[in-house]
């Protein structure tokens, strides 16, 4: 059964960027890259935590502290990181002297939240100004690529956005051309694709039209948000089966709340399905402050152990008959360091006054802890 799912999983993705190609060929839309067309097991993890992990803290987080977490997280391997929003200064003040403080990395790409022309005409005079020949200012790390959001409930809209999802649509078009136009490239998110907390269970039809619809504005990626967290294996299939009639799932990201204890295995079924991009928040940080009662995002060091974390096993210590080779999992996180994401995790939640929420992230922590009493009290004996 494991090799019959390994094999269906990896047509799907085979098929879709045929699909992908032949549409560049007889349409006139740009071509569009996914994290599956080149390396069928690399996994894109997104990590969102400094802009969505932070959102719902009650307390404003100082820019230097939002810096700092952005640099660690570089330094830990992440190479795709939401940095902030132009959005209410409500949720998320400061982006602008957040970006001034990053450090650049190598083949680290970085992205913010836009909700409107205003939040994008910002953006784009901060970054033509530090870019300026003339200016004296140190050039922010290279934001080349913009997040619009929307959602598949007009309800969850009026509640988030104070307008319908056509008139959230309306507004998100002409804000994804100008990005195009300035070279960025354009991310869609599409909020409570299982359930809604002002209107209950969402018809798979309405996530399947919001998604169609950014991707024909420009987006190269739809990410797909279970914002309350309330998706079982079970929904996120049936939800992804009717996306995918219309768009292609090499287009799809998945993003999963984990209210109920579910988000890793809701990953594990969208990979399975063909999705290779999910979004994740170290130490497990945030919420949504539109959805009473969820809780953070999937916690990073969880994804990545979920994938990988077998091959901190080390080799068998007790052989049993003949040697045997130790079976590793085939996904390619990239060069992501899971012992420092155990710890940034636990630094960052820390600074806001509470313990990691990862699962990873404290057996990690506890396993280094024990370590290191071990042998403080070995060195106490000599």
């Amino acid at each position: 059964m494991f090799y019959l799912s390994v094999n269906s999983s990896c047509i799907r993705v085979l098929r879709s960027t045929l699909k992908t190609t032949l549409k560049s060929f007889s349409t006139s839309q740009p071509t569009l890259s996914t994290a599956s067309s080149t390396n069928p097991n690399f996994v894109k993890i997104v990590e969102v935590g400094p802009r969505d992990g932070l959102q719902n803290e009650p307390k404003p987080i100082p820019p230097p502290i939002k810096a700092e977490l952005i640099n660690r997280l570089a330094i830990a391997g992440m190479r795709n990181i939401e940095a902030g929003s132009f959005v209410s200064p409500k949720w998320m003040a400061g982006t602008a002297e957040v970006l001034a403080l990053i450090d650049s990395f190598p083949k680290t790409g970085y992205s913010v939240l836009v909700p409107n022309q205003k939040g994008l005409h910002d953006l784009l005079e901060i970054l033509s100004t530090s870019t300026s020949p003339n200016s004296h200012a140190k050039p922010p790390p290279p934001v080349t690529e913009v997040a619009i959001f929307t959602s598949a409930t007009d309800a969850f809209s009026l509640a988030n956005t104070n307008v319908s999802v056509s008139g959230s649509l309306e507004r998100l078009a002409p804000v994804a051309r100008r990005a195009l136009d300035a070279g960025l490239k354009v991310r869609g998110y599409v909020s409570v694709v299982v359930t809604c907390p002002f209107s209950g269970r969402v018809d798979p039809r309405r996530v399947r039209d919001v998604s169609r619809e950014l991707v024909q504005m420009g987006c190269y990626e739809v990410s797909l948000g279970d914002t309350t967290g309330a998706g079982t294996p079970a929904s996120i299939l049936g939800m992804l089966e009717e996306v995918a009639k219309e768009v292609d799932i090499g287009i799809l990201a998945g993003h999963f709340h984990d209210t109920n204890g579910t988000a890793t295995a809701n990953i594990m079924t969208a990979l399975d399905f063909g999705l290779r991009t999910f979004d994740a928040s170290v130490g497990g940080l945030g919420g949504c402050p539109y959805s009473p009662g969820a809780t953070g995002n999937v916690a990073t060091e969880d994804v990545v152990y979920a994938l990988t974390g077998d091959r901190l096993f080390g080799d068998i210590g007790e052989p049993y008959g003949e040697p045997a080779k130790a079976v590793q999992s085939r996904w390619d996180v990239g060069p992501v360091d899971l012992v420092r994401l155990a710890e940034i995790g636990g630094w960052i939640s820390g600074v806001l006054g509470r313990e990691t929420t990862s699962r990873a992230g404290k057996a990690l922590l506890a396993r280094r802890k024990r370590e290191e009493d071990r042998k403080r009290k070995e060195g106490a004996k000599l």
